[in-house]
This record gives C-alpha cells, structure tokens and sequence, in this order.
C-alpha cells in the first residue's frame, strides 16, 4: 500500500481515535459533575402543603443542623406493637412516601418517614455524611419516646444504604432493606462498566462495609426482575459472613411493584409480628 494511500487512513484513524477520548471523557466528566441529579430525583413542596393520609399523622420540621430543616411524619396508632424509622427511594417526596408507610401503619406499627435535604419542604445542602447525620437525629428522635428494641429500621432502594449506616451505630430491633444495593459503586460498575466510577464517585453508600457490624436480625427483600438496582448487587449482600441475615428472593418482581407479589406480603408479616 502506497504512502499516499496509508496517509489519509492514519488521519481518519487519529480523528476517529480523537473523537472517541473526547466522548469518554466528556460522559465520565457528566458523570462526575452531575452524578447528584442522576442519584438524586427530589420533587419539591411549598412550604404551606398540606398533607393528606388515611391515619393518624404529625407533621415536623426537625432542625438538623443550623443551615438545615428536616420535613418529616410521625404516623401514630393507638397500642402500636413498635415504631418503623422508614428511609425512602430517591425520586418523589412526602406526599408520595407518606402513603406508601401507611402500608406499615396498617400492620399496627407507628411509623416516623423524613424527607432527605432538598426533597419536599426539607431543605439544606446535600452530601452523603449530611444524610448519615440526618437520619441518626432521627433515630435519636425516636429515642426520646420509644425503647430501642422497639424501632425498626427500614430502607428502601437509595435509602437501603442508609438505613444500614444506621444499623452499624446503633442497636435497634431490627433491619428491614427493600431492593438494596451492595454499594453504589457497584450498581455504577453496572451501569458504566467503560468508566473509571471509583474515582469518579463522590456519594458511595457502601452496605457491604455496614452491615456485618449490625448485631440484630436483617431481613432482605429482593427482585429478580429489578431493572434499577441489579438482583446479582443486592444478592451479594446475603453471602457477606452474617449469621442473623435473611435474603427473600421474589420471582419476577422489579423494583417498584414488590408489594404486588405474596412473597413480599408473607416476609412483612413474618418480621413485624
């Protein structure tokens, strides 16, 4: 092949090459500067809401921190069997949530749900230490007016990785996650096995490292159908060393519609007894 043939090949070859880092880099970069709204899917609420639920409720602005206002509900029945300190997904706020923790209302539990900073009416600058802090306020909330062997800690989806936070500091009943996730940086793998995620991430959540600490029983829900956070991370978590750990499988359950499987039903109404 002559040179004059091998020179304009080797130019497309170095523009293609050129364009292709320029696309790796510029998605990576996305990724790093705006990895918070890819996380991160708050609705927001004026102030003056007014919420609305079939039970009993109290409304609270919990003051966290001096720059922060945490927009929470304290679900009340009369002679509840414990309380539930609930950690919601990542997208939708309290008016959502809200009736979604009145399925645990109904099974004679009270229950206490916050919304996470810049979600709903809770305001305040986001981080994943701000969130871990929030949600221990909560729980020494729930302190002041519940044994600890009356709270159990839920988590669902985002609010997996910190309800398990919570579980490695404290000694509550009991550990109840919904389609979690072994870390964070595991489901990005997931999502962008090209990038460098490790060291792109700044929130990381790692459930793997929290909840061998806990010292109560954990109660995993999980399925197979999950097209959000992948069965395989949050199967992973059942091999982890933990003697007092239950892993319920749901045959073709995704990732919003557990409660439509008995499967679900039947775990609930085991643990909260």
């Amino acid at each position: 092949m002559s040179s004059t043939v091998q020179n304009p090949l080797k130019k497309r070859l170095k523009k293609f090459s050129i364009v292709l880092f320029s696309l790796y880099v510029m998605i990576g970069s996305a990724l790093y500067f705006f990895q918070e709204k890819l996380l991160f899917l708050p609705t927001t609420l004026e102030q003056d809401y007014h919420y609305q639920f079939n039970h009993t409720f109290e409304e609270l602005f919990l003051k966290t921190d001096e720059n922060t206002i945490i927009n929470a509900l304290h679900f009340k029945v009369e002679n509840p069997k414990g309380v539930i300190l609930y950690f919601h997904g990542n997208a939708g706020d309290l008016s959502r949530w809200g009736t979604i923790a009145e399925y645990f209302v109904e099974k004679q539990h009270d229950v206490l749900i916050m919304d996470y900073r810049t979600y709903g009416k809770s305001t305040g600058k986001l981080s994943e230490a701000a969130l871990y802090h929030d949600a221990q306020y909560c729980y020494d909330y729930l302190l002041k007016h519940y044994a600890a062997d009356q709270i159990t800690l839920y988590g669902r989806s985002l609010g997996t990785g910190i309800a398990s936070y919570l579980a490695s500091k404290n000694h509550p009943k009991q550990l109840i996650l919904e389609t979690p996730y072994y870390s964070i940086l595991d489901v990005a793998k997931d999502r962008f096995p090209i990038l460098p995620v490790k060291q792109l991430l700044k929130y990381h959540f790692p459930t793997y490292q929290y909840l061998p600490k806990a010292t109560f029983p954990i109660t995993i829900i999980h399925g197979t159908a999950d097209g959000v956070v992948p069965y395989a991370s949050g199967k992973k978590l059942s091999e982890l060393p933990i003697e007092n750990l239950k892993f319920t499988t749901v045959e073709g359950a995704g990732h919003n519609n557990l409660i439509e499987f008995e499967d679900y039903h039947n775990t609930i109404k085991a643990v909260l007894f």
